[in-house]
């Protein structure tokens, strides 16, 4: 049984199986979803994957988040693939948590992705 997940935290969630281009693997995500809606019991959560590999002609897409506590590797927020993922998905964490400062500059990024700001 997956723990409390809290928005900002890094958990690692199994991606698989996908579907065309949808992110894969067993990686680590960021949770975007509000704190209430995970305490009333949401069976998905919102969030968006990270990667450690990098790719020039997305960079305004991506987000690095060093690393840290338990995330081994400096990752990088996929932003244009936010996804909502089935409790169940969900293993290890929270590996991290990124800062408020941080938290801001990845909403300004998802509000260019979804055109809302």
């Amino acid at each position: 049984m997956v723990g409390m997940m809290r928005r900002g935290e890094i958990w690692v969630a199994n991606l698989n199986p996908t579907r065309g281009a949808e992110v894969g693997k067993v990686r680590p995500v960021l949770v975007l979803q509000a704190d209430w809606l995970t305490e009333q019991g949401a069976r998905t959560v919102v969030a968006v994957p990270l990667s450690t590999k990098t790719r020039s002609d997305s960079s305004a897409l991506r987000f690095t988040i060093k690393a840290r506590e338990r995330l081994k590797a400096d990752s990088h927020l996929i932003i244009e693939k936010i996804r909502a993922v089935d409790r169940s998905r969900f293993g290890e964490g929270p590996l991290a948590r990124v800062d408020e400062v941080e938290f801001a500059e990845i909403e300004r990024q998802l509000s260019l992705v979804l055109d809302m700001g």
